[in-house]
Order: structure tokens, then sequence, then C-alpha cells
């Protein structure tokens, strides 16, 4: 099955576990579509840099999934009609990355960028 990343945002006004519920809602939505959800990751409040229906901040969530196109289209379209959604972000991939994304990372881990001169 095709691989996929997905970066979703949720509303600010949410708990925390709200939030985490909303991945677990959209999991389920998946798993009954022939899909599963091989990594999960919640990235907590971030601000954005603009913003979006009048919130400054928001809950931002990483799935990595393997599911069918239908399926994708699917929670896609379920994400899109959530009134606790505001974004959504949806990339296939060739193969997932090991361990933590980039966001999860210490940055000490990261690559360190060009030096300056």
């Amino acid at each position: 099955m095709p691989l996929y990343e997905h970066v979703f945002i949720a509303r600010q006004d949410l708990s925390n576990a709200q939030a985490e519920g909303l991945i677990e809602h959209f999991g389920t939505v998946l798993s009954d579509n022939g899909g599963k959800i091989v990594d999960s990751e919640y990235w907590g409040v971030k601000t954005m840099a603009y913003k979006i229906n009048k919130n400054r901040k928001g809950h931002y969530s990483f799935l990595r999934t393997d599911a069918p196109a239908p399926a994708v289209q699917e929670m896609e379209r379920l994400m899109r009609l959530h009134d606790d959604v505001m974004r959504v972000m949806t990339i296939k991939v060739d193969e997932h990355a090991e361990g933590p994304s980039v966001q999860m990372q210490k940055r000490d881990e990261r690559d360190t960028r060009r030096e300056r001169r």
C-alpha cells in the first residue's frame, strides 16, 4: 500500500487530550477503510506565521500512514469537515523515515547548518 505523511492543525482552544483524541478518531477512520497508522506524533501548541480562522496558535499533529488512496481521501474529507481541524496537508512518500520527525528531535541531534564565515 502507498505510504503517506499527514500534518494537521487543530484549534488552539482544545485541550491536549482532545487534540490527541483527534489522532485516534482519524486513525479509526483509516482502519475502517483498510489502512493503518504506522506512527503518530503530537507536536503541541505552536504559534503560526499568520492567523487562520482568527487563531494565532494551533495544536499540531503528525501522522505516518500506510493506507490505500480511497481511505486517505475519506480521512481528508472528514478532516476538512471537522470543526476543530483548521488545516490539513498530506504528502505521499516512498518510505517513512526512521525515528522521530525533525520537530520532535532535540536541537543538538539535528544536522548542523552550514558554518558561518
